[in-house]
């Protein structure tokens, strides 16, 4: 059972994608690397995320006993699935691998990666596009990691994409949070569709800037799997998106470049010694 929704996370303020909405949480929480299972469960639990991504290479080169607790392990915590094609290098492999993935979890949904490099884990940025194009035709909802390149996520958009998660910061320098700020509210200001940021985030509050900025939702799992306390983590990141998305709806003030008083001099009463 996840955890009971803050006032401002109504079915007004839900994250929707592909025209399906989720009254949760904007965070969507990778499931690799935490120390146990019961470590993952009360993370999910604490940080009640849209989805939880799962990589269906990673689980099926486990053990048969190990393999049967992780799916039993989803089905209780009893949020949404998103698949991904980690550790995918040609589009070939990525469609063989998504086609596996709508089979064992019963989803048309799936995050698209195409690794172009193994030491930065940077997205083939050739191909990406053309192998999204061919998902979306197979029925996917697909959901590409990319750089933040405007061009290619607009490209991505282009060909039926109807969101789209660039990256804060290359894998290979993960934690360092956005690098790019200018290309990054770029995308906020020209594209239409939710935008979730991918790898980079390290800090709660990289989230909340992200989110302030414009961003629809962002995806968390090392920053959360390796922190020493990886349920507290998933809760500091919770909050941290809830405070940037309310930052976002109320309006920020406009930096200034000089001082203005915040009590105005006029109509301020003057007393006068006699």
């Amino acid at each position: 059972m996840t955890a009971p929704l803050p006032n401002n996370l109504n079915s007004a303020n839900a994250l929707v994608l592909y025209g399906e909405s989720f009254a949760s949480r904007r965070l969507l929480l990778g499931t690799s690397r935490y120390p146990s299972p019961q470590v993952l469960g009360n993370a999910v639990q604490a940080s009640n995320p849209a989805m939880i991504t799962v990589s269906l290479r990673r689980q099926g080169s486990a053990t048969a006993e190990a393999h049967s607790g992780f799916w039993d392990l989803l089905k209780k915590m009893a949020v949404p699935v998103l698949p991904n094609t980690a550790g995918c290098h040609s589009p070939q492999e990525v469609i063989a691998t998504a086609r596996m993935a709508r089979e064992v979890f019963e989803t048309d949904w799936i995050k698209l990666e195409l690794i172009g490099d193994d030491y930065t884990l940077q997205p083939d940025t050739l191909r990406l596009v053309q192998t999204a194009e061919i998902l979306i035709k197979a029925g996917f909802k697909v959901l590409p990691y990319c750089t933040e390149d405007l061009i290619l996520c607009q490209r991505l958009v282009d060909v039926g994409c109807q969101a789209v998660m660039p990256w804060a910061a290359p894998i290979s320098t993960t934690g360092q949070g956005p690098l790019n700020p200018y290309a990054m509210k770029l995308l906020c200001d020209r594209l239409k569709v939710p935008l979730l940021v991918d790898a980079g985030l390290g800090l709660p509050s990289h989230a909340c800037t992200v989110m302030e900025w414009g961003f629809d939702g962002v995806l968390l799992n090392t920053a959360v799997a390796l922190s020493d306390d990886p349920v507290v983590m998933a809760k500091a990141f919770s909050m941290a998106v809830d405070a940037g998305r309310s930052a976002y709806l109320s309006g920020a003030m406009k930096p200034q470049a000089s001082a203005q008083a915040s009590t105005p001099l006029v109509g301020t009463p003057f007393w006068h010694q006699s």
